[in-house]
């Protein structure tokens, strides 16, 4: 097992596990304000120290771990569900108006940035975390689909689907039979990928107030409480800061991991 592997691995469990502890424990309340204690340094109190108002910054991270992943998790599996039965569909029918249709329908989500489009939808449907898993994952769905196409279309020109062909078989039970089983490795490798962009742009969205509302905490909108009080107290910034580059590095390291692992046209030597 590489390196790369197992740190990605490494540092996604542990925020992992953060998130799936707070359902159980967190060190403090994270609705309990305690102004008094307001901005402290981290300390054996508490050990990521305070926010503006009090409030225990370490156990805001542990729930709003929960938060991101939770967005992450179910926006990747929108686009998952949709983008990959579209993608088998546009192969299936490659050159058709099928195909035609799928694909220029991508390229009309394509042509827009996926964090404008969150933002649009959120703006007219409403701040939310509903609205922002939606917002997400519909820009997840072409991701899917072009992969998919991609690497299906590869697929049929093999010897064994030309005989599954010949046995009678028919494109759409092929596609499921046959197709979707040597594509699954590449999905799991770019289902990481978009699950590490998820939780950037669900921080992104709750930075600018248009993902999860007060009061769930969102690691997004807790650097945006902090942006006025770099220069007074760091921490409050630097906290969720890292703890959204560390859990993005170490979901990209786990996807470039499984990669080599899952591929082995893509082993490389590691040094």
């Amino acid at each position: 097992m590489s390196r790369t592997l197992l740190l990605g691995a490494a540092l996604s469990g542990i925020v992992l596990i953060a998130a799936l502890l707070s359902f159980a424990w967190t060190p403090y309340a994270v609705d309990g304000m305690a102004i008094p204690n307001r901005l402290q340094p981290p300390s054996g109190a508490h050990l990521l120290g305070t926010d503006h108002f009090g409030r225990d910054i370490l156990s805001m991270l542990m729930v709003g771990a929960r938060t991101s992943i939770a967005v992450a998790l179910v926006a990747v599996g929108i686009g998952m569900g949709l983008g990959v039965p579209l993608g088998l569909a546009a192969a299936a029918r490659h050159g058709g108006w099928l195909d035609e249709v799928i694909m220029r329908g991508n390229d009309l989500v394509f042509a827009f940035p996926s964090l404008v489009i969150a933002i649009l939808i959120t703006a007219i449907a409403g701040p939310s975390a509903v609205n922002a898993i939606i917002a997400i994952g519909i820009f997840n769905i072409p991701v899917f689909a072009r992969l998919t196409r991609g690497a299906a279309l590869s697929i049929w020109a093999r010897e064994f689907i030309m005989a599954a062909r010949v046995a009678g078989k028919g494109r759409a039970r092929i596609s499921v039979e046959h197709i979707l089983p040597n594509v699954t490795n590449l999905l799991i490798v770019q289902g990481t990928i978009q699950f590490s962009l998820g939780i950037l742009a669900e921080a992104g969205l709750s930075y600018v107030g248009l993902g999860a509302q007060p009061p769930v905490p969102s690691w997004g909108r807790m650097l945006a409480d902090a942006q006025t009080m770099v220069a007074l107290a760091p921490h409050v910034a630097l906290m969720p800061g890292l703890a959204i580059v560390a859990t993005v590095l170490g979901l990209n390291l786990l996807g470039d991991g499984l990669r080599d692992a899952l591929d082995p046209r893509l082993k490389t030597v590691r040094r």
